[in-house]
């Protein structure tokens, strides 16, 4: 599909506020950016305004503010997630299709190296800070893994064995520990990095199917992203100690530090959830934004205090094609759109 961009106009959205808020409001601003490919996960880069979006066998890379195509990152098969690591200047993907991790340079997005993860099953991608490295998150088997990569060299330096085959996001509280949802088992691992190892798992009822994560870390609350009902975690108990009511088909969430504001994004519904944290175990909805049916996934800059989603848009499937298997999603037809959508208030 060639890179045609249509703006198209702003969506105003209605709120539900709390006595104790100030009045808000959020917009949608929606770029119609091409390219071909289904997506997962995409990624902004506060220094620069790029957002970087994953598109099944390359990964665009986008202007924030007016969704114009700055540059590309080719060859990278059923691609998941980006990570970042300033330090380094360099950027990291997950590529399921060959279990390798692209790393590239975040100036030109050219690729330096393909780093061989020696895990199946790519998904999920992070960078720690505290440690100055980056996690590659995989749905291996018997367990899950994470694979810990030192950013400037691309050398693979520790691999963490996981407790469940299906991990997904991970964050770090920036003191020593990271926390990795556990999809299959409804549960976060707790992994301690001075070993790599982890050293607890906590169950995190009633969240189904956690997915997206971030964390407050100064009130130490983790966030789990889960369709339906989200939740808050005590990041020292392990506790639940708040439950977000939000929409169905969550893979991601997102956090403005500055604004304590979370964005749930949930695919099935087309909207994201906009939550206000009011205290530590006390979180208000102060929005529902229309989106697109298909935006799961969401990244903050909390630089510039605005959130992003992303969606191709499928014409009709062919006539011919076979139905498909019960429980599966059916065939769909070719991408007639690529809609890169901002969430500004």
């Amino acid at each position: 599909m060639p890179h045609v961009r249509r703006h198209a106009a702003l969506v105003i959205t209605g709120l539900l506020l709390p006595a104790l808020l100030s009045a808000q409001s959020f917009k949608t601003e929606k770029f119609n950016i091409g390219g071909d490919g289904g997506t997962d996960y995409l990624t902004v880069d506060p220094a620069t305004g790029r957002v970087y979006i994953s598109r099944a066998t390359h990964v665009m890379v986008v202007d924030q503010a007016t969704g114009k195509i700055v540059g590309d990152i080719p060859e990278t098969p059923r691609v998941h997630g980006i990570a970042l690591a300033p330090r380094s200047g360099h950027g990291f993907t997950t590529n399921a299709g060959d279990s390798t991790s692209s790393m590239f340079d975040l100036r030109s997005t050219s690729v330096i190296k393909k780093v061989h993860a020696g895990a199946a099953g790519l998904d999920g991608i992070m960078y720690d800070d505290a440690t100055d490295k980056v996690l590659t998150i995989d749905h291996s088997r018997p367990t899950g893994t994470a694979v810990v990569i030192d950013p400037t060299s691309g050398d693979v330096v520790a691999r963490v064995e996981l407790t469940g085959d299906a991990p997904e996001g991970g964050v770090s509280d920036g003191k020593g520990r990271i926390f990795i949802n556990i999809e299959d088992k409804n549960a976060i691992d707790v992994v301690d990095t001075k070993t790599w190892k982890v050293v607890a798992t906590w169950p995190i009822a009633p969240c189904d199917g956690p997915t997206g994560i971030a964390m407050d870390r100064s009130t130490n609350r983790i966030f789990s992203g889960c369709s339906k009902t989200s939740v808050v975690v005590d990041a020292t108990s392990g506790k639940v100690v708040a439950q977000i009511p939000n929409g169905e088909g969550v893979d991601a969430l997102g956090w403005d530090q500055g604004e304590k504001l979370m964005y749930i994004p949930a695919g099935r519904d087309g909207n994201v959830t906009v939550v206000h944290e009011d205290a530590p175990d006390k979180y208000t909805v102060v929005a529902t934004v229309p989106t697109m049916v298909g935006a799961k996934t969401v990244s903050v800059d909390d630089k510039r205090h605005v959130a992003y989603v992303f969606t191709p848009e499928y014409g009709p499937p062919p006539a011919d094609a076979p139905a498909p298997a019960p429980g599966r999603r059916g065939p769909r037809g070719p991408v007639i759109g690529a809609w890169f959508i901002r969430i500004t208030h």
